[in-house]
């Protein structure tokens, strides 16, 4: 089959190129506003991550934004103050960030790699790492979990947003189309297994990535298996969704290396 990291490296360009809301840069409004202070940032897709979940002063963290391309939350969290890292899949994503760093005049370094291997990384080489709902593109998710615990100092904190497994258990097309929530698939889900290829790129779009729901075993029993200690988390919807009026679309945890609050 497809090589997955490929296809969704390529998919993601084709986003960029066909303004996909999350491939948008940030307006220097924003970036003057976060060099003041006030700013806020999206793990999941409505409910802003709380500030709380960040150091009380950015000045001189080092973050990594881990498969977070797109110009969006790396560039507020560097005019905020911290020394940024980009690591993301897709070249075009990660041109996104550059263009709002020459822009604003902002340091940040930008690496191109597959979430689940960050040897070009050292180990104990961040304070924070802040990994938005992406690793719903890649089938086997506790590589990431433990590549970020290698790569955080003791006392490290990982911020992660996913996908609630819940969303793809029900027939789509029912969903979509008439409102009906059946279910018809089993967990862990992969547009590999679940879907005909026909069937995917009618309910997705031909340029759409390849998707994987993974179980709550792997998202939160993974990052606590790596060595991380859960101190917080929220949930989010995904607005529009017939699935939302009865259950939340997205998890959103805090996570600590090493030792609690």
């Amino acid at each position: 089959m497809t090589d997955i990291r490929a296809y969704n490296r390529e998919a993601w360009n084709r986003a960029v190129s066909q303004g996909n809301i999350w491939t948008l840069p940030v307006s220097p409004e924003a970036i003057a506003q976060a060099r003041q202070g006030e700013w806020r940032i999206l793990l999941t897709e409505t409910k802003p991550t709380p500030r709380h979940w960040f150091p009380a002063d950015l000045t001189g963290v080092d973050v990594l934004c881990l498969a977070s391309g797109g110009g969006q939350q790396g560039p507020i969290l560097a005019a905020a103050g911290a020394n940024v890292t980009v690591f993301d899949n897709s070249p075009a994503q990660l041109a996104q960030d550059r263009l709002v760093a020459e822009r604003e005049g902002l340091a940040i370094v930008t690496i191109e790699g597959d979430m689940r291997d960050l040897s070009a990384l050292a180990d104990a080489s961040f304070d924070l790492i802040f990994h938005p709902v992406s690793n719903v593109f890649i089938p086997d998710v506790l590589p990431v979990w433990r590549e970020a615990y290698r790569v955080l100092r003791p006392g490290g904190v990982l911020l992660a947003g996913f996908m609630n497994p819940l969303i793809y258990l029900f027939d789509r097309t029912l969903a979509e189309e008439q409102n009906i929530l059946q279910v018809r698939y089993s967990l862990p889900y992969s547009d590999l297994t679940s879907l005909s290829e026909e069937e995917r790129l009618r309910l997705n779009g031909p340029d759409a990535p390849y998707e994987f729901g993974h179980s709550l075993t792997d998202q939160i029993g993974g990052q606590l298996a790596a060595g991380f200690v859960l101190t917080d988390f929220y949930e989010d919807i995904q607005p529009h969704d017939v699935i939302a009026q009865f259950a939340p679309s997205y998890v959103a945890t805090r996570a600590v290396k090493g030792y609690g609050r």
